[in-house]
């Protein structure tokens, strides 16, 4: 008569491998660029869900195409909320189908990331830091059936290998060979930085739903300028060497602390300063675009 209550506690359990302890499932969290007005995803959850549909399946972002640099930002927009032990399946491949690698990493913060080895694990490995890097042995972790498929590599081993993981059926010292930290590849980018009485970065990704420009700026340098709230801000946004934006924009806590359509410095959710319109989208009204070629200087405006 106890035998349903018993199945139930070990559905919401699997064997953590590498500590030798029982520990709760782990959640697997899925990032792509394939957008969700077709089937992919969806045949994605279908592979992990039959590995076990005990899984916890959660989507960050199927948005951005082709941009290797976004998913990776999203990647660091969202992981740090996840607990630890949460398994990220994120693709992003243009290569799909050649020689690159298809690589796992658990990160000293203690999650894991199946990813192509492009660059897509580049911000989350700098914030978290690497603490074991491996291949995913395809000949364990594909679909079977799919060995005649060379395009979809998100469904026949990055869903598959990330369901194993998660749903402990495999340890992450058996999804494949260990290899050294600096086989990742990573994206060299423009770090934020002070120059003189500015602040520089780049535009890694918009908040795309709005409009608004978000910067790689961390509000801790954006301080050194001694700005206060209220403060005019000079905001220059160049795309390469053409200069698109030259206005200036008061710093403010939030969007309506500025009257509608006006613009507006900020701190966004990331602690990250970042400009916009107050109920309007600032990238489409001045051809504003993401991309490590777009660059933003802030200066404080002196009467």
């Amino acid at each position: 008569m106890y035998r349903p209550f018993y199945r139930s506690i070990a559905a919401a359990l699997f064997f953590c491998f590498s500590c030798g302890v029982a520990t709760a499932r782990a959640p697997l969290v899925l990032l792509t660029d394939f957008g969700t007005a077709d089937g992919a995803v969806a045949a994605m959850k279908g592979v992990a869900y039959s590995i076990s549909q005990d899984l916890l399946i959660a989507d960050l972002s199927h948005e951005d195409p082709g941009s290797i640099f976004a998913g990776a930002y999203r990647l660091y927009q969202a992981e740090p909320f996840w607990p630890k032990g949460s398994v990220f399946v994120a693709v992003v491949d243009p290569g799909v189908g050649t020689g690159r690698l298809a690589v796992a990493l658990e990160t000293l913060s203690g999650r894991f990331f199946l990813a192509p080895n492009n660059g897509l694990l580049t911000l989350v490995a700098e914030r978290e830091g690497v603490k074991e890097l491996r291949e995913i042995d395809e000949s364990v972790n594909r679909r079977p059936g799919s060995e005649d498929s060379h395009t979809f590599h998100g469904r026949d081993i990055f869903a598959y290998a990330g369901a194993r993981l998660a749903a402990g059926v495999e340890s992450f010292e058996q999804i494949g060979r260990r290899l050294p930290s600096e086989t990742l590849v990573t994206i060299p980018y423009r770090a934020a930085e002070r120059k003189g009485d500015a602040v520089t970065g780049v535009i890694p990704v918009l908040d795309s739903h709005f409009g608004n420009v978000w910067t790689n700026i961390p509000k801790s340098l954006f301080d050194e300028l001694k700005v206060a709230l209220g403060d005019d801000i000079r905001v220059r946004i160049r795309h390469g060497d053409r200069l698109v934006v030259d206005l200036v924009a008061p710093y403010r806590r939030t969007f309506g602390d500025v009257p509608p359509g006006r613009p507006l410095v900020y701190v966004d959710s990331l602690l990250d300063m970042a400009v916009a319109l107050n109920l309007a989208d600032f990238a489409k009204s001045y051809g504003v675009e993401p991309g490590l070629d777009w660059t933003v200087d802030l200066a404080r405006e002196h009467p």
